[in-house]
């Protein structure tokens, strides 16, 4: 209001009774109804209350100022009465219009943040676990249910573990340099170190570790100086096992591996040994499946030989034989006493077996893919 009347005393105003008086404040009280219906937002409700009941500028401090304490003898109760009735009306006032204004501004909060459950939500890729950590966890998931263990172990070895203990002597061939990967150590070294070619080193620090019975699976990523191809790789995938007891037969080791092959690739499948050769078991075999992509004919669908076997019917899965008792002197046991087998399967080759994969070097390509085809 231009012509603000509480900032002039009453005798100013020509109030000079108590009737005057009580038309000044109702013209007071009528502004302030007419100034508080129109706040709708916090920022206008702090400037009115600010207007009002401020402390220096204040409506109400100007009438305390201006026409109560100057108001002559005969007005003073009734300003002092009317001020305090206009005083209780504002605070009243205001504090609803306080709790209207935050009201209307959760009310804004929550429609801004409402969640519209009828649209359709954002659709999240969800991954899943490589192919080849499907396979270990089929793999171990059958050794497990009869009784086997899983232990890993360090992809750095030394020299002893990874051979000597294994009864691969200095002069076998796969310690040449052409076949394992050394590394460059300084010349205070204590000794060779280089990355494992099996997990089979897992076998000899676990008998270290534990006297018989041991039936142990060993996991894990292991490197060779192979050029990588469809069939090779410098770093691939194994599963070494281990069983020693005191009367473990050839018999326990065919029946053992028959039974993976038959769980891992179905009960239809039959196994063959064929004769072989390694420095750790004695005697030792090559174990065949017949081919799972022929039936074990040999012939393909559509004519011809099959392109997995060669037409052979068969297709050889890993090598295994009885531990030969000269690995049992690496680690005290008696081998007059105990005896056992080992095996070491090639994870990814039983993959590319199971689903048909040609190439294995898809499973580091980390291409989408590929890798959505095994959810």
């Amino acid at each position: 209001m231009a012509d603000n009347p509480t900032a002039k005393t009453l005798a100013e105003l020509g109030v000079s009774d108590p009737l005057a008086v009580a038309r000044e404040f109702a013209r007071v009280r009528e502004r302030f109804d007419q100034e508080v219906s129109i706040v709708q937002d916090a920022a206008r409700y702090t400037l009115l209350r600010n207007a009002w009941v401020g402390r220096k500028s204040g409506v109400l401090t100007s009438i305390t100022d201006n026409w109560l304490k100057p108001a002559p003898a005969n007005l003073k109760a009734v300003v002092g009465q009317a001020l305090n009735e206009l005083r209780a009306h504002v605070e009243s006032r205001l504090e609803e219009q306080r709790l209207s204004v935050e009201a209307g501004a959760e009310e804004a909060a929550s429609a801004r943040e409402r969640v519209d459950l009828s649209l359709p939500g954002a659709a999240r890729p969800v991954g899943s676990r490589h192919i080849l950590r499907q396979v270990f966890g089929e793999i171990e998931r059958i050794f497990l249910a009869i009784g086997f263990s899983v232990v890993e172990g360090p992809e750095i070895e030394t020299p002893y573990y990874n051979f000597e203990a294994l009864n691969i002597p200095e002069f076998h061939p796969v310690r040449d340099d052409m076949d394992t990967f050394y590394l460059e150590l300084p010349k205070s070294a204590p000794g060779p170190l280089l990355l494992r070619t099996h997990t089979s080193p897992m076998q000899i620090r676990t008998m270290e570790k534990q006297k018989p019975p041991v039936r142990v699976i060993v996991p894990g990523k292991v490197y060779r100086r192979d050029n990588p191809d469809a069939t090779h790789s410098f770093a691939f995938h194994q599963v070494e096992g281990l069983a020693v007891d005191t009367d473990i037969t050839f018999c326990d080791f065919k029946g053992t591996i028959e039974h993976f092959v038959r769980e891992f690739f179905g009960p239809g499948v039959k196994t063959r040994f064929r004769p072989s050769y390694f420095p750790f078991t004695e005697p030792s075999v090559e174990f065949d499946a017949s081919c799972i992509f022929c039936g074990g004919s040999g012939a393909a669908p559509g004519g011809g030989a099959c392109s997995k076997c060669k037409g052979a019917g068969w297709i050889e899965l890993f090598g295994a034989g009885m531990v030969d008792p000269a690995v049992y002197g690496f680690v005290n046991y008696d081998a007059a006493r105990v005896s056992g087998f080992a095996f070491g399967i090639g994870i990814d080759r039983l993959a590319m077996l199971k689903y048909g994969i040609d190439d294995m070097q898809v499973f580091f390509q980390n291409d989408v893919r590929f890798l959505r085809q095994f959810p």
